[in-house]
């Protein structure tokens, strides 16, 4: 599996040269299309790219933002994605761009996923992604263990599909691999020590037990301290 693997002095010169690779690919991709579609993840680590990011001079009004993933819980809810691209990417310029939910206010993901995938696939493929990654090699919210991560690895998984995994205290939503892979352009962020031993770890895994396997080749991943 080949992988790009940048390492930064810091996490300071990281997040700067990020922002700049990803505006850099969505200036490439508007070249060629109407308009693009840009998935990024929730979580702590990428809020201060997209600090950075919002203010990047590009035509955020022909750019679709959406998540890799969510937590099945209303936008407003402190366990939100979707509150964090709100209040630190939707803002400044970016705040021109469109949105796509994965959220809809039904008790399970199940009812939703159908009208939430038909925008995503308009768009598809994904012109830029960024993505996480967890200690526990999981992805975007493709968990090993996770009850439907056999299905959402499969070359003709649906663009959506609901996950439930050990641990996880509400349901998630989830772009599948495909969708993720078939991305134009792809960057993994990792922060510390104990994630990039793991990444190590993962080489010679079936994607099974490390999904972020199913989305590395072609990858950029970006590490630091």
């Amino acid at each position: 599996m080949s992988y790009e693997f940048i390492g930064y002095q810091d996490r300071e010169e990281l997040i700067v040269a990020l922002a700049q690779r990803l505006t850099g690919d969505l200036v490439a991709a508007l070249r060629h299309n109407d308009r693009v579609a840009f998935a990024v993840p929730g979580g702590t680590s990428p809020g201060p790219v997209f600090d950075d990011l919002c203010a990047a001079r590009l035509d955020w009004d022909r750019v679709d933002v959406l998540l890799t993933d969510e937590r099945w819980v209303p936008e407003d809810h402190e366990r939100s994605n979707t509150r964090l691209l709100r209040e630190r990417l939707l803002v400044e310029r970016a705040a021109a761009a469109g949105y796509l939910p994965l959220y809809a206010p039904y008790p399970e993901p199940e009812g939703a996923l159908e009208a939430l995938a038909e925008p995503i696939a308009a768009n598809m493929p994904l012109a830029v992604v960024l993505l996480g990654m967890g200690a526990d090699l999981h992805t975007a919210s493709l968990f090993p263990g996770a009850d439907r991560l056999e299905e959402a690895l499969r070359p003709d998984a649906p663009v959506l599909l609901p996950m439930r995994a050990p641990g996880a205290p509400e349901p998630r939503i989830t772009l599948t691999a495909e969708v993720l892979n078939g991305a134009l352009a792809k960057h993994v962020l990792i922060f510390g020590a104990e994630k990039r031993a793991a990444l190590d770890s993962a080489k010679g895994k079936p994607a099974l037990e490390a999904p972020i396997n199913a989305v590395l080749s072609g990858a950029v991943v970006h590490w630091a301290e």
